[in-house]
């Protein structure tokens, strides 16, 4: 399940996007690991991707949607294939990434209007190579998208000048089309917002710096009276605020698949090294907290790839009468990102100073790990965005059809028009139980049921006060738990498609069993609960049920990625 760029074919995609995929990877072993080191190093602007990326009509073909493509068969927005590019440029930087997700975000608003002129420019600009920017936030108002200093005012002839800064804008220094969000001069609250395209070479757009000491180009940059015409406008009042909104949910997505192709790559480089030294006269591999630790790491990897993977068909089966891919998608976003954290540093643990090498990829890959879960608003904006589905998940489950397997070549246009973002607390989900149920015969799943089971009976019995409902840093010790739920259940889903052995299957499990007793345990600690649910929170710290022959199976996993790629120097 680790991708292998030896190896690499995406057989369940068609025959075009596993091209444009496997093109990809070679563009990355062509170039060359020293090549791939140095430019990061020297902080070096991608243009040779980007000239790839042009002349092979990637990000035209992976983001124009089918409405949008003029007749070319090939032209979606495919989500399973979109997921697939993004773990690939994950696995050879977050840079490279960084100026896909982007494009993505700049995007989002243009997909969503019936501007059929923006629209039209947007995919010529794809068809000629250029990127796109998603000028949302500023240096004083961060993620409140409530707030903007962007105004527009009107002008004789119908149209507006815009002025204002925007701050941590990607790709804004080549940006053929930026989605910046603004307001009204003369409309006060919500009806004044609009959404509009700028173009980065215009004069009246000044660019400032790159924000960041990194190879992409994260922006702060200005602009003065630029004038915004009638087939600039993409949205006004609050269906501008739902775009951005939506475009967000787009976006965020990618964040999860990034963070797999980062450990994955990294994952190859710390098992190599770590079994091929040794010390006091055997291979490091040999101690058993390396192997815990190895294990743990790898473990965790293929917890992140089962649920991402899952996720996608919520997202690629989404509609009007089913958001459950709005609960799937800051699971994603949170839960993942910060598991590739984890795994980051249990392989760091082990390599120790072999990961701060410069010619290493491991030592790229422990920097950039920590930027995704901050981007895309940070783990407690999602994590407290998840709790808002909870009483339904919980409680109150309704009877869905099946969700399939989606690698179809479907356009995902529902994404586009999601509409309004309120009612998140409405949304109902299948039963959870039905995939925890399926594989109880499995000890560490069934361990982890009680757990579960458990956090229905706190809410129940011992549910936050009202007090505590306005406690944040309580709240978010209870999601750290209803999250876990949802983890395992699109993990035991995921599971039933693959391969994936039921032995290695348990051993992910007995991951989340400890990962529960855990927050439980911080549960216990936080000021602000009570004595029933301190009580509670120790009577449910669980145990793992120890198997050392699943644990040697999933070792011998470990040991098989030992000089299973390396990259192309």
């Amino acid at each position: 399940m680790i991708l292998n760029p030896r190896t690499y074919d995406p057989t369940h995609l068609d025959a075009e996007s596993r091209r444009l995929l496997r093109a990809t990877v070679d563009f990355f072993e062509t170039r060359g690991k020293q090549a791939l080191m140095a430019s990061y190093i020297d902080r070096a602007w991608y243009a040779d991707f980007l000239d790839f990326a042009a002349k092979e009509g990637l990000f035209a073909t992976f983001m124009t949607p089918a409405a949008d493509g003029d007749g070319n068969a090939n032209k979606r927005w495919d989500t399973a294939r979109n997921a697939a590019l993004s773990e690939i440029l994950g696995f050879y930087g977050l840079d490279y990434w960084y100026t896909w997700q982007v494009t993505v975000l700049g995007l989002g608003p243009v997909w969503q209007s019936a501007n059929p002129v923006a629209r039209a420019h947007a995919a010529r600009l794809l068809d000629d190579g250029h990127v796109m920017a998603f000028a949302l936030s500023e240096r004083g108002h961060g993620a409140d998208i409530y707030a903007t200093d962007m105004v527009l005012t009107p002008t004789d002839d119908g149209g507006f000048t815009a002025s204002g800064t925007k701050y941590y804008i990607g790709n804004g220094n080549v940006a053929g089309l930026v989605s910046v969000f603004g307001r009204r001069a003369d409309v006060p609250g919500a009806d004044g917002y609009v959404f509009f395209a700028a173009d980065s070479r215009h004069p009246s757009y000044r660019l400032i710096k790159n924000v960041v000491n990194k190879q992409m180009y994260v922006s702060t940059f200005e602009l003065t009276d630029y004038p915004v015409r009638e087939e600039d406008i993409l949205h006004t009042g609050k269906a501008a605020f739902d775009a951005a909104l939506n475009t967000v949910n787009i976006g965020k997505f990618n964040l999860c698949t990034a963070a797999i192709g980062i450990c994955e790559h990294a994952m190859y480089e710390a098992v190599t090294h770590a079994h091929r030294r040794v010390l006091y006269g055997k291979p490091v591999t040999d101690f058993a907290h390396v192997r815990r630790e190895l294990s743990d790491a790898y473990t965790r990897l293929l917890a992140m790839k089962l649920f991402s993977d899952r996720a996608v068909d919520y997202f690629r089966s989404a509609g009007p009468d089913d958001r459950r891919y709005l609960l799937f998608n800051p699971m994603t976003k949170m839960k993942v990102t910060t598991e590739g954290e984890r795994v980051i540093d249990l392989m760091w643990d082990v390599i120790a100073a072999k990961g701060f090498e410069k010619d290493t990829y491991f030592d790229k890959a422990a920097t950039d790990i920590r930027g995704l879960p901050k981007l895309e608003g940070t783990v407690h904006v999602n994590l407290a965005l998840i709790l808002k589905f909870m009483p339904h998940y919980l409680f109150n489950p309704m009877a869905y059809a099946e969700v399939p397997t989606r690698h179809d070549d479907a356009d995902d246009e529902f994404l586009f028009r999601q509409g309004p973002t309120r009612g998140l607390g409405a949304i109902r989900f299948h039963d959870w139980r039905i995939a925890y149920d399926a594989h109880a015969e499995l000890p560490n799943v069934a361990r982890f049921r009680e757990q579960a089971d458990g956090l229905c009976e706190l809410l129940r019995t011992h549910a936050p006060t009202e007090e505590q409902q306005k406690d944040l840093d309580f709240l978010l010790a209870v999601g750290q738990l209803f999250a876990l739920v949802v983890y395992g259940q699109l993990i035991l889903e995921q599971a039933d498609r693959t391969t994936l052995g039921k032995g290695l299957l348990d051993e992910i499990f007995a991951v989340l069993v400890r990962d529960f007793s855990e927050y439980a345990t911080d549960l216990h600690g936080k000021t602000a609960t009570t004595d029933d649910q301190a009580a509670w929170a120790l009577s449910y710290v669980r145990r793992p049920v120890a198997d050392p022959a699943r644990t040697a199976e999933v070792w011998q996993q470990v040991v098989a990625l030992v000089g299973a790629y390396e990259m192309n120097p």
